[in-house]
C-alpha cells in the first residue's frame, strides 16, 4: 500500500482539541514541512508534546504566537521563548519533564504501559502535582502514560509501505512518538519504492505510519 500524500492532506487529520505529538531536538528531526502547513489551518486547542518546542526559526512557536496552544509537554523551553511566555502567564499551560521521563510517558504509552515509577525528581520541584509510591523503602514519583492523537515526525529514507530510517540523531523523539499516536505523518527526505530499504536499517516499522510527506528541500 502507497501511503504517499498531500501535505495539505496529511494536517487535515489534526483536529481542535487534539494532542499533537512533533518529533524532534531544537532544529535536529523537526518535521518542519508539516508544522508550517498546520501553521496555515485554523486548528487550535492544541496540546503539544515536543522535547523543547523548537527554536525561534521553527515553526511552532507560531502556532503559539496564535493563540492555538493550550498546553506543552515538553523538557526544555529555553530556546523558545513563547512557551517561556505561557509559563509566566500560565503556570498549569506548561509541564516540563525531565528528559528520559519524556521519553518514558510516550514509551510506555505506545507499549501498552498505562503508568510506572520512576526515582527521578523526588524531592525536587518535579514532585509538585505528582503522587509518590514507596516500594521496597524508596520512594518514586508514578507516571502516567502520554498518548497523542496524531504525531509529525521526521525521517531520512521511507520507502512507499512506511518503513523508516531514522539516521543518527534524528530518531531523538522521532522514533518513539509513532506507537504512542492513532494517526502519524512521517515527513520523508527522501522516498524510495517498497523493497528498496533494507530491513536492517528500519527504525520505525511502516506498521505505525498512516502518511507520508516529501520534505520541502
Amino acid at each position: 500500500m502507497n501511503k504517499r500524500t498531500t501535505v495539505q492532506e496529511a494536517v487535515s487529520h489534526v483536529k481542535d482539541g487534539d494532542v499533537l505529538m512533533i518529533g524532534g531536538f531544537l532544529q535536529g528531526g523537526c518535521p518542519e514541512t508539516l508544522v508550517k502547513a498546520l501553521v496555515e489551518t485554523q486548528v487550535k486547542d492544541l496540546t503539544i508534546v515536543s522535547n523543547d518546542t523548537g527554536t525561534v526559526e521553527l515553526n511552532t512557536i507560531k502556532l503559539q504566537q496564535q493563540g492555538r496552544v493550550k498546553k506543552v509537554y515538553a523538557t526544555y523551553i529555553g530556546a523558545n521563548p513563547e512557551t517561556g511566555r505561557m509559563v509566566i502567564e500560565k503556570p498549569a499551560s506548561v509541564e516540563l519533564n525531565p528528559q528520559g521521563t519524556l521519553a518514558e510517558r510516550i514509551r510506555a504509552a505506545g507499549a501498552g504501559i498505562a503508568a510506572f515509577l520512576t526515582p527521578v525528581g523526588v524531592k525536587t520541584i518535579v514532585e509538585r502535582g505528582r503522587d509518590t509510591v514507596m516500594h521496597n523503602g524508596r520512594e518514586y514519583l508514578f507516571e502516567e502514560a502520554l498518548h497523542g492523537d496524531v504525531a509529525f515526525v521526521r525521517a531520512t529514507i521511507v520507502d512507499e509501505h512506511g518503513n523508516c530510517f531514522m539516521r543518527g540523531t534524528t530518531k531523538n523523539f522521532n522514533a518513539i512518538m509513532p506507537a504512542a499516536c492513532k494517526y502519524v505523518v512521517v515527513e520523508a527526505e527522501k522516498i524510495v519504492p517498497a523493497g528498496e530499504l533494507d530491513p536492517e536499517l528500519v527504525t520505525v516499522p511502516g506498521i505505525f505510519i498512516d502518511a507520508i510527506v516529501e520534505a520541502e528541500g
